[in-house]
């Protein structure tokens, strides 16, 4: 398989691509479920679209940010290559972080609890994902090194795997998990930290797979802080667990 044209279409002289429409598109659903959702967390939907208002840009330049700081040598000194995100490059861990921060900022301007503003949106933050990940594709990046396998798609002449694909699927598959879980769920917390762990589980697999991975020294950053979060929320996890059943 061959990756498409990065071009959706062309708008009054602007390349208008399918990276930026496919976050787009994971960003309106996942404001969509979570404005549905709300209610059955005892959160106001309005304060769901005013954490998303301050969520949306915050967190895509700390993705950006994050990841310009890993790539420095090809950014440094040159504002325009660092600004032009439309080509690519976002590392979803920055966007992440930032993301966090702002709702416990949110989150104590509203008096909510910020595990349970986080149990409503983790679930679409994967979705999000799911459906971002496509933009990889599109733009012939996040792939794997080369592969026989005939789900194998084509970049530059080379037949690689298609890691984006790995992760859109777990992904999506780990959106309806944790739906099913936030019925019933023992703890505040618990869908956040099982998005931590079971996530960070699959990208420190698939990352093994990838040729274009930011690195700490000799080691593939997002494998390394996969380690740390899943340490950190099983950690967690299993205090809050224990101490809710006591």
């Amino acid at each position: 398989m061959q990756a498409p044209n990065p071009i959706a279409f062309t708008l009054f002289g602007l390349e208008v691509r399918w990276y930026g429409i496919l976050i787009g598109l994971g960003f309106m659903l996942g404001i969509l479920i979570s404005y549905l959702r709300a209610p059955k967390m005892n959160i106001k939907p309005d304060h769901v679209l005013d954490f998303c208002i301050f969520m949306i840009p915050f967190s895509i330049i700390g993705a950006r940010i994050y990841y310009v700081i890993f790539e420095w040598d090809y950014y440094a000194g040159d504002i325009k290559k660092m600004l032009d995100i439309r080509a690519g490059g976002l590392a979803i861990h920055g966007g992440l972080i930032v993301g966090i921060i702002v709702c416990i900022l949110v989150c104590r301007y509203h008096k909510i609890k910020v595990f349970d503003m986080l149990d409503l949106m983790f679930p679409q933050v994967a979705l999000g994902q799911a459906i971002g990940r496509w933009g990889n594709f599109f733009n012939s990046e996040a792939h794997g090194g080369p592969t026989d396998l005939p789900w194998g798609i084509m970049v530059d002449g080379v037949k690689v795997h298609p890691t984006f694909l790995y992760e859109s699927i777990w992904c999506f598959l780990l959106f309806f998990f944790l739906l099913f879980v936030s019925r019933n769920k023992k703890f505040p917390g618990q869908i956040v930290l099982l998005y931590g762990i079971l996530y960070s589980v699959e990208r420190f697999f698939v990352e093994s797979l990838r040729t274009d991975s930011l690195m700490i020294g000799p080691f593939k950053q997002a494998q390394v802080l996969s380690i740390f979060v899943i340490i950190l929320c099983l950690s967690i996890y299993i205090f809050l667990n224990r101490n809710e059943k006591r």
